[in-house]
């Protein structure tokens, strides 16, 4: 979250990066609150020091009557600070419940607008080796309208031609919007997990396994909760929620602690499924496994000092990007506009894969830093050489989301009766170069 000082003093910034992001947010009101728990702490604190010079002339008071009032004084001062802090405690309650619905500040690169005021700032090729960074950035709502490539099919008449998606057969077991990956597209996935849990860790990246449930103040600190609840599975007997993405459980970790400046940055890696009720029409452009309430994802996160965390991203963008240029995909990187980037991001940068079958670019990693608002909300620090205790700055990455890397992949690497395995999956598929049609029952 924002800092109450960041708000009082940069009230005009705030709001209009509330204003940019089109978000509504009661900033009258914060400030009101504020003034009132600030008026209300100074009240109390003249109350306590009036209790406490009682207390010494009771102590040298010599006559009985004068005495007597002084203890009736000192009375009177206690109850008039206990009703005094249970007003503090009111707006301190109901201002740190506004608090959690301001977004963060942005970067000024950010560009402003709405999703088709997103910029392309890189293009490459993973099977080429050709990559460019844009010098004039181009707003992806005027870009071209785009086609499938000449002679692809999209994933899903591969994965239903092939025997590799049963759509049938999951919606039967669990709604719309699930599937079954049978035989060797089962296998697949999972050696895209393993190869880019690898790959990750050669990166530098400490692997972690974490929990595929958390508690509410976890979705809070990483700014999912109060804004998102709807979009998540809660399992109201327990209290817990289904991560929607390993962010959650990774970044509080070190929740409520101070960690040595000795021990950063720290880099960790996990791969959970994630949980997300997507709000969806029917129609070509949810067509597939590319949006579903359930999907795998490998996640970076990382933890870097207030000077580091820029550079960090830089870094994490390129970690995220060779895993695209490895699978040989054509790529895109866009730098997302205000109205478009995640409630507590400073800057997203989105990295995008063609998928030729469909005609589509997919998103298959959000890169993004949010400076120290994370680390407010799940109280996350650390003491620097001078001993001061600072706010960590956190990050995170996809490293990558599987429906949208598995759909390009078949999409791409499709034979008309199989599916060529790009090299550096090889190894985990037991030396297999490509897939066919699955045998058994369909």
């Amino acid at each position: 979250m924002l800092s109450m000082q960041t708000i009082r003093e940069r009230t005009a910034e705030v709001r209009q990066a509330c204003a940019d992001r089109f978000t509504d947010v009661p900033i009258d009101r914060i400030l009101e609150l504020d003034t009132s728990y600030r008026t209300l702490l100074g009240e109390v604190e003249a109350l306590r020091a009036e209790r406490n010079r009682a207390s010494k002339e009771i102590g040298g008071a010599r006559d009985p009557g004068e005495r007597a009032q002084l203890i009736e004084a000192q009375r009177a001062a206690g109850d008039r600070i206990g009703a005094t802090e249970e007003q503090m405690r009111v707006a301190e309650a109901s201002l740190q419940e506004l608090l959690l619905q301001v977004p963060n500040l942005f970067h000024s690169d950010v560009p402003l607008g709405g999703e088709r005021d997103s910029v392309i700032v890189l293009e490459g090729d993973g099977s080429t080796g050709e990559e460019h960074r844009v010098l004039v950035p181009r707003p992806i709502g005027d870009e071209p309208p785009v086609v499938p490539s000449d002679g692809r099919r999209p994933h899903w008449e591969i994965g239903e031609a092939l025997g590799l998606i049963d759509f049938e057969r999951g919606a039967k077991v669990s709604g719309s919007r699930f599937y079954i990956l049978r035989g060797d597209a089962a296998r697949l996935q999972r050696a895209l997990i393993t190869w880019m849990l690898d790959l990750h860790r050669e990166q530098g990246y400490d692997e972690v396994y974490v929990p595929f449930v958390v508690k509410e103040e976890m979705l809070v600190g990483t700014g999912q909760l109060p804004k998102f609840a709807d979009t998540m599975y809660h399992d109201a007997e327990d209290d817990v929620w289904l991560v929607p993405t390993a962010e959650v459980p990774v970044t509080n970790m070190y929740r409520d602690e101070i960690v040595p400046a000795t021990a950063l940055p720290i880099r960790h890696v996990a791969y959970t499924p994630c949980f997300r009720r997507e709000r969806m029409s029917a129609g070509r452009d949810v067509r597939g496994i590319k949006r579903g309430h359930q999907f795998d994802k490998v996640e970076m996160v990382r933890f870097a000092t207030e000077e580091e965390s820029w550079a960090a991203l830089d870094q994490l963008l390129q970690d995220a990007l060779d895993v695209v240029r490895r699978l040989g995909f054509r790529y895109r990187v866009l730098r997302l506009a205000s109205g478009d980037i995640a409630f507590a991001s400073a800057m997203t940068y989105d990295i995008e894969v063609w998928a030729p079958g469909s005609g589509e670019w997919l998103e298959v990693s959000s890169v993004s830093n949010f400076l120290d608002f994370q680390a407010r909300r799940a109280n996350l620090r650390y003491r620097d050489a001078d001993g001061q205790v600072r706010h960590l700055h956190t990050l995170n990455g996809s490293g990558l989301a599987l429906p949208r890397t598995l759909a390009t992949l078949l999409e791409q690497y499709d034979t008309g009766d199989a599916i060529t395995v790009p090299e550096v999956l090889r190894p985990y598929l037991g030396g297999d170069a490509s897939i066919g049609p699955q045998t058994g029952l369909r």
